[in-house]
C-alpha cells in the first residue's frame, strides 16, 4: 500500500513541479529531484551506522512516520492552492532526509528476516512487491491528476494519498513477532564505526566494482522522473494520463525482472555487469524511439533490465557482506545508487534544456555503458595482477584459483 502511494506521488509531484514552473520544467524537475536525493549523499553513512546500532523495526516506524509529515504538507500546500516551487524543494529535501536513514535499515533488514538460503530469492520478491505497486501506482496517479482536474491542485489530492498510506508499514513494524528476527549484534558505539566499514569495502574489489556499475547506472541511466516526464510531454505532446502509464510500462518489465530474479540461488560479477550493460543499452535504444508508441512498447525492456542489474547488485552486496557491518556496507551500496542523483538529475535536466529531451536517454545511455565498461575492465585488469602476484608466492607447480568473474 505504501509503495503505492510512494509511486503516486513521485508522477504527482513532478506534475506538479511542471504546472508550477512553467517555462522552466526541466531545470525544476532537476532540481527537484536533486533535492529529494541529497541527503542519500550527504547522511547515509550515518543511517547505515543507526541501522547497525538500533533495532530496525523501530527505526523504521520511525522513518516512514518522517516521510508521512512532509508528504502530507506538501498536499495540504497543493489543495489550497498555495504552493509554490521552493515549497516543493523544501519538502522534497525533508521527504529524502527520512529516506535517508530508511533506506540502510529497510534493505539490511531483509537478511534478518529470512535465512541466508533464501536470500536472494527475498530479495527479488521484494523487489516484486516494490515494482507491483510500480505496475499500479504511476497510472493511478495519473488517472486521478486527470479526474481532479489536471491542475496543481489535484496532485495535491494524489500526495496526500500517499501520506495516509505510511500508516501501512508502521502498523505491520509493530505486529511483527520480534522474538523470531535474526538480529546481528549492534555494532560498537566507539569512534570509528564508519570508517571501519568503508575499511571493510576498500578491501574488497569485488565490491568496489559493484558499487562503481552502481554509480554510473544510477547517476547517469536511472532517471526516469525525469526523463519519462520530459518524453511525454515535448516529445510526444503527452498529457498526465500518458505519462501516469508510461511508469506503469516500466513497471510490467521491472516486475518480470524481479520474479525472475527471485529465482535465482547466486549472483556472480558477470551477471551484475551483463545487465549493466544491457540497461544502458535499452535507455539508449529509448532516445531513439519515434513515436508514443514505441517509446511505451519499449519501456518493459528497460524496466526488465534495470531491475535485473538493482536485484543482482543487491543480492551480491547482502550476500558477500558480513552482518556485523552489513548496514554500513549498505548504506554505502545506497549512498552510491541514489547520492549519484543530486549530481545526475541536474545535468539530465540542463541536457534536456539545451540539446532536447532525447539527448536526456541518449546521453545518459551512453555514459552508463562507457562507465560499466571501464568499471569492468579496470577490475580484471587489477585482478590479474592479483592473480600474478599470487603465483609467485605458491608453491611452484601450483597454480591460483581463477577469479569468479
Amino acid at each position: 500500500m505504501s509503495n503505492t502511494g510512494t509511486w503516486m506521488q513521485r508522477v504527482a509531484q513532478d506534475w506538479l513541479v511542471l504546472e508550477l514552473a512553467a517555462g522552466s520544467g526541466a531545470t525544476a524537475l532537476g532540481i527537484t529531484t536533486g533535492l529529494q536525493f541529497l541527503p542519500v549523499l550527504l547522511l547515509t553513512p550515518l543511517a547505515g551506522l543507526a541501522a547497525d546500532r538500533i533495532p530496525k523495526h523501530r527505526l523504521l516506524q520511525l522513518t516512514n512516520l518522517g516521510m508521512a509529515l512532509p508528504a502530507a504538507v506538501l498536499g495540504v500546500l497543493a489543495v489550497t492552492g498555495t504552493a509554490e516551487v521552493w515549497h516543493v524543494y523544501l519538502l522534497a529535501f525533508l521527504l529524502g532526509t527520512a529516506s535517508a536513514f530508511d533506506g540502510p535499515a529497510r534493505q539490511s533488514f531483509v537478511s534478518e528476516l529470512v535465512d541466508p538460503v533464501d536470500l536472494t530469492n527475498a530479495v527479488g520478491l521484494n523487489s516484486a512487491s516494490f515494482n507491483a505497486a510500480r505496475l499500479v501506482g504511476p497510472g493511478l496517479a495519473g488517472v486521478l491528476i486527470a479526474a481532479f482536474g489536471g491542475g496543481a491542485v489535484a496532485t495535491g489530492w494524489v500526495i496526500l494519498l500517499n501520506a495516509v498510506s505510511y500508516a501501512a508499514p508502521i502498523w505491520s513494524l509493530r505486529h511483527l513477532d520480534v522474538s523470531r528476527i535474526d538480529a546481528a549484534a549492534p555494532a560498537d558505539r566507539g569512534p570509528g564505526a564508519i570508517r571501519e566499514g568503508l575499511a571493510y569495502v576498500r578491501a574488497r574489489p569485488d565490491l568496489l566494482l559493484v558499487l562503481s556499475l552502481v554509480f554510473f547506472a544510477g547517476t547517469f541511466g536511472l532517471n526516469f522522473q525525469i526523463t519519462s516526464a520530459l518524453m511525454a510531454t515535448e516529445v510526444f505532446g503527452k498529457g498526465p494520463e500518458e505519462f501516469g502509464l508510461l511508469g506503469t510500462f516500466l513497471a510490467v518489465g521491472s516486475l518480470t525482472g524481479a520474479l525472475l530474479a527471485a529465482r535465482r540461488n547466486q549472483v556472480r560479477h558477470r551477471l551484475v555487469v551483463g545487465a549493466a550493460l544491457a540497461f544502458g543499452a535499452s535507455v539508449t535504444l529509448a532516445g531513439l524511439m519515434p513515436s508514443y508508441l514505441t517509446f511505451a512498447l519499449l519501456a518493459p525492456v528497460t524496466g526488465l533490465t534495470a531491475l535485473t542489474f538493482i536485484t543482482s547488485a543487491n543480492s551480491y552486496m547482502q550476500l558477500h557482506t558480513d552482518a556485523g557491518v552489513r548496514g554500513r556496507v549498505m548504506a554505502l551500496y545506497l549512498m552510491i545508487f541514489m547520492g549519484g542523483t543530486p549530481i545526475g538529475a541536474p545535468i539530465i535536466g540542463w541536457i534536456g534544456e539545451e540539446y532536447g529531451a532525447r539527448w536526456t536517454l541518449l546521453g545518459g545511455g551512453l555514459l552508463t555503458i562507457a562507465g560499466v565498461a571501464v568499471s569492468a575492465a579496470l577490475y580484471l585488469r587489477l585482478d590479474r595482477a592479483r592473480r600474478e602476484r599470487d603465483r609467485q608466492v605458491v608453491e611452484p607447480g601450483v597454480r591460483a584459483a581463477p577469479a569468479a568473474f
